[in-house]
């Protein structure tokens, strides 16, 4: 039998001797290169077992694929796939393809942390092999469907770095953004790579073919000729591919070993299942890859050896769904040209009007033409070339010699894509005419004769669109090339139906539906929402505030309407693109059954994160109780936070614990009768926290001055609760006395917190600033000093007019040469703290200085203002001490205040006299005018 193998290719064997005497360097080349290409050829033809070479996503696979399904109707197929996906394979019908196959893990098990969350994808197209194998046999009773490759967890057992598996960019590939959308960072697992992963070759078979990439080459040397081929024909051509470009492959040791990993798996679990199942070989189908067609491993074949132990899994647990998928997403994981797989699905229309094949569709299968009521006729096939007088078995010879035929179809094609490209430029807004159609028609025949091309291919049409139409601008949003694209097909997105998407998002689904919008419908919706009128429509909007908290910016968006503590929503307004980011929101699905479990999934993994800060925490708190509502959960984070505080030792986070810590207490303060235990203690552990960091802060370096002020606003602002609930104010005192500051910014703090204290009058602190202002040494750091009264008004607003004035001195007395360098710091700091500190200093401002220009020539700063001399006051009215009269009335809780606090003191006699405001002694004309107007009316 092998003496009669050995003839069958004796043709070819002495064509390539004769080739090779004349290139090759040596007869070990020529023996272990080309000789060994006919080798394996021969050996794939006579295994038992039926192996059917594909390439990914390869139209004349796919249709040599229906084809020999219909021939053949195999009982069992055998499928390079990830065997861990076929349970999700049966709900492709419930999608529009393209889809893909996800496995997804988001807390791993023996890998390294860093690598998660884990993703595994197998993009499908309906112009694939891999497909009409899926769709024979789901849907043909008595087949069986088996994956045989490795499952989604040796994928990453196998591959020393999930990085390391990617092929490098193509120039030609879509931009970056187009993947992260749809397939992330997934590693794919692709069915049939066929591509030279020798640089050298690469490069030379593009240079001679005339082409500018890879799937330009494939298109016109392999895509087209294999089209309307024999069976026979296909698998010695598919065969002889895969062993060059396996013989031709670079000594890269680990993706040999993986490579080799992968076919020794494969045939292992087709001899399992064989020897389980009793299934006669011939009755099989073996759909692999060309490249691992031809594999040189000894477990090869039905016979091949026993050796490979398959390793156990680790314990990651894999979540499997379906995602939407597109063309553009495929070719940019797997490094094809732009709009390769759009030109492949044209391809693969053509091919089956070419041939006649039928193509097997999953029953149901969204997005699928339905069938005519009634049969019309088919063309007959187009007859396929004669091929030379050669044994049966041997088809490579005839296939290589034949030449290309150019028939009338492909004419009338191209004349109808000119046609057609004309009028999309129109549209676009080019000055295209007839002439342009008829133009691009003959420069497209024309480029194809230069590049030595029987007939034009999409892409010299594309390079003839581009050269006839696009004259120097582009009048609109998208090029020639682009509109080229979308005539071809665009970039075809796929959708996973209703049925198929895992229960968390048919949740989130049902519970959007009193909104009324197809939320599976791509693109951007406007939702608005009257909870005044229709109150079930809250729950509506607490899904889409989760979803916003959840999911990427642009599925949930807000328009009109916020959240926050204490606040219920009256009316909102949304865009939704639920539809866009149906990857995000299936992968959701992969973390809880529940938007709300994922959420208290989420917040716990935050808080309880290595690298946690209070602030981190805090957040989680505000976000438990914003969105979910849930006590037990706040309070469980809230304890979490106290923890993580205690570890701190620096002040970094405290101007976000001050936001967050303020705004949590306003909500208790309003909305619960108690404040819960987790914040009072969280108030006496970070009072005394920060008391005992603030000496430190003030000397160190790295600490900025908003982080000092901060940490002071924290003390100064929680010293009331502190204080109530036990908390020393000697503490905060002897914090500030030991705290020596160099930096001026800091010094001016230090000046600020002393005199909030009560350990420096105001008119210290206004001479001090006025000694500055006199030295010429400290007056170009004058500046310093007051960004840091200006940073002040955090922890002590009640300073804001000394900061007023402080910054007038400073106009008026400073030189230009030093003002001017520092406005652009003061107008900083306002713009970082400007939501607290700006409104302070412009409502001072508009207190003091006048209204009105004519005002200005007379107006005196009430600090230069002269005091009023003590002949001018007016006379108190009465003797003896004065007093409130409600606390001589009632004395007992004064006295009970006092003995609480400590305090032994007695009671001085009321004043007899008249009781009243200061005021209204000094300025009686006030009370003299309301008296009037009250009689009057």
């Amino acid at each position: 039998m092998s003496a009669v193998h050995e003839e069958t290719f004796t043709a070819l064997r002495s064509q390539l001797q004769e080739a090779a005497a004349a290139f090759a360097d040596g007869p070990d080349a020529l023996e272990g290169i080309l000789l060994g290409l006919v080798d394996d050829v021969d050996r794939a033809v006579r295994e038992p077992l039926e192996i059917f070479p594909v390439c990914h996503h390869s139209p004349a696979s796919a249709t040599a694929m229906a084809r020999r399904l219909r021939e053949k109707q195999p009982k069992t197929v055998y499928l390079e796939l990830c065997e861990d996906m076929a349970p999700l394979l049966s709900e492709l019908r419930n999608c529009r393809l393209p889809v893909a196959v996800q496995a997804f893990a988001t807390e791993v098990e023996g890998f390294p942390a860093d690598w998660s969350p884990l993703s595994v994808v197998a993009p499908i197209t309906e112009a694939s092999a891999e497909y009409q194998a899926i769709a024979y046999a789901l849907d043909t009773p008595g087949v069986e469907l088996v994956l045989v490759d490795r499952s989604s967890d040796h994928v990453f057992q196998w591959d020393t770095c999930a990085e390391e598996t990617a092929e490098p960019a193509d120039p030609d590939a879509p931009p970056a953004e187009e993947e992260v959308a749809l397939h992330g960072d997934a590693v794919g697992v692709e069915i049939g790579d066929l591509r030279p992963r020798f640089a050298e070759l690469e490069e030379h078979l593009l240079r001679h073919g005339r082409v500018r990439h890879w799937s330009e080459w494939w298109h016109q040397y392999v895509e087209l000729p294999l089209g309307d081929s024999g069976h026979d024909s296909y698998r010695q051509v598919m065969f002889l591919i895969g062993s060059l470009f396996r013989r031709l492959a670079p000594g890269d040791a680990r993706r040999l070993r993986i490579d080799e990993d992968r076919e020794r798996h494969m045939w292992t679990r087709i001899r399992e299942h064989l020897t389980a199942t009793g299934t006669d070989p011939e009755d099989c189908l073996y759909v692999c890859g060309a490249f691992h067609a031809v594999s040189h491993v000894a477990e090869f074949g039905v016979h091949g050896a026993d050796a490979f132990e398959i390793g156990p899994r680790t314990g990651t647990v894999w979540q499997h769904g379906l995602i939407p998928s597109s063309h553009a997403a495929i070719e940019a994981q797997f490094g094809l040209a732009a709009g390769s797989v759009s030109i492949a699905a044209t391809v693969w229309a053509k091919n089956l009007r070419r041939t006649g094949v039928r193509p097997y569709r999953l029953a149901g299968q969204a997005g699928a033409k339905k069938p005519p009521r009634t049969p019309r006729a088919q063309k007959p096939p187009v007859p396929a070339v004669p091929e030379p007088d050669v044994p049966p078995s041997d088809k490579l010879s005839g296939f290589l010699q034949r030449p290309p035929v150019l028939d009338r179809l492909d004419e009338e094609e191209l004349l109808g894509w000119s046609v057609e490209i004309v009028r999309a430029a129109r549209r676009n807004g080019y000055l295209a005419s007839t002439a342009d159609a008829i133009a691009v028609f003959e420069t497209s025949i024309l480029l194809a004769g230069m590049r030595d091309r029987a007939r034009p291919t999409p892409y010299d049409f594309q390079d003839a669109a581009v050269t006839c139409i696009e004259k120097d601008t582009v009048p609109g949003r998208r090029d020639v090339r682009r509109l080229v694209e979308i005539m071809m097909g665009g970039d075809r997105i796929g959708q996973v139906g209703y049925d198929a998407l895992p229960p968390l998002a048919r949740d989130v689904h049902d519970r959007l539906a009193p909104l009324g919008l197809k939320l599976q419908q791509r693109g951007v919706q406007r939702a608005l929402l009257d909870m005044s009128g229709r109150p079930e429509l809250e729950r509506c909007s607490d899904v889409l505030w989760m979803l916003r908290r959840l999911m990427p910016q642009g599925a949930a968006r807000p328009i009109m309407g916020e959240r926050r503590l204490g606040e219920r929503p009256i009316q909102e307004s949304w865009d939704l693109a639920l539809g866009t980011h149906q990857r995000a929101l299936i992968e959701l699905g992969y973390e809880g059954v529940s938007i709300e479990q994922v959420l208290e999934q989420r917040l716990r993994r935050t808080a309880y994160g290595p690298r946690a800060t209070t602030a981190d925490v805090l957040e989680a708190v505000e976000d438990a109780t914003l969105y979910l509502r849930s006590r037990r959960l706040a309070d469980e984070l809230g304890n979490r936070a106290l923890e993580v505080l205690g570890g701190e030792r620096s002040v970094d986070g405290a101007p976000e614990v001050l936001r967050r810590v303020r705004r949590l207490l306003t909500y208790y303060r309003t909305s619960e009768p108690v404040l819960p235990q987790w914040i009072e203690s969280f108030t006496k552990t970070g009072y005394a926290h920060y008391c005992t960091l603030l000496p430190t802060a003030f000397a160190d370096d790295d600490a900025t001055v908003r982080q000092v002020a901060a940490t002071l606003g924290f003390l100064f602002g929680m010293e009331s609760l502190a204080l109530s609930l036990g908390c020393d104010r000697t503490q905060l005192e002897l914090a500030v006395a030991q705290s020596h500051p160099e930096e001026p910014s800091k010094t001016a703090l230090l000046w600020a917190a002393q005199a909030h204290l009560g350990l420096l009058s105001r008119a210290e602190l206004r001479a001090r600033c006025d000694a500055l202002l006199d030295s010429p040494l400290v007056l170009p750091a004058y500046p310093r000093y007051l960004s840091g009264f200006v940073h002040a008004l955090e922890p002590v607003p009640s300073l804001t007019d000394f900061v007023v004035e402080a910054v007038s001195h400073a106009f008026g007395r400073l030189p230009d040469p030093v003002l001017l360098p520092w406005l652009p710091t003061l107008i900083g700091t306002l713009r970082a703290g400007g939501a607290d500190l700006a409104p302070l200093l412009i409502r001072e401002a508009g207190r003091i200085f006048p209204g009105r220009l004519a005002a200005l020539d007379a107006w005196v700063p009430p600090w230069r203002a002269r005091p009023v001399p003590e002949a001018g006051r007016p006379v108190r009215r009465g003797g003896g001490p004065r007093g409130l009269a409600l606390l001589h009335a009632h004395p007992d809780t004064c006295d009970a205040v006092a003995g609480l606090l400590g305090c032994d003191g007695t009671w001085e006699p009321a004043d007899p006299g008249p009781g009243g405001a200061a005021l209204l002694g000094r300025h009686p004309d006030t009370a003299v005018a309301l008296e009037r107007l009250l009689a009057a009316s």
